[in-house]
């Protein structure tokens, strides 16, 4: 299947998760337009000061690739910067957040598989 970027959705959400700013997410494809268990599937952008608050996954983990910009990630109390061609995964109940902190825009890859 072939999906143009002009047929996905995207949302603006504000102060996600309790974060700060505004976090723009593209749906890359749906779950319902999958056979796997999947909850998530986007391009993530934040801009300068924007973040998705601190927030858990219980039955489901997030993986989340940075593609362009420096992003602060507090993965389950480890605070670390990553960088483009850098990942982090998140589950079984552990808890994570991500900020843009730099002065460029932060783009990533959200990716939320359910057990």
């Amino acid at each position: 299947m072939i999906k143009r970027n002009s047929d996905m959705t995207c949302e603006i959400r504000n102060k996600m998760r309790g974060g700060n700013g505004d976090v723009k997410i593209r749906h890359i494809f749906k779950p319902e337009e999958l056979k796997g268990k999947t909850r998530l599937y986007a391009k993530i952008t934040l801009e300068p000061g924007c973040s998705i608050g601190l927030h858990e996954h219980v039955g489901e983990e997030e993986i989340y690739y940075i593609l362009k910009g420096v992003a602060t990630v507090n993965d389950n109390g480890n605070i670390s910067t990553l960088y483009p061609g850098d990942a982090v995964l998140t589950g079984n109940g552990a808890s994570h957040s991500i900020e843009n902190n730099g002065s460029e825009t932060l783009e990533l890859m959200a990716l939320i598989l359910l057990y």
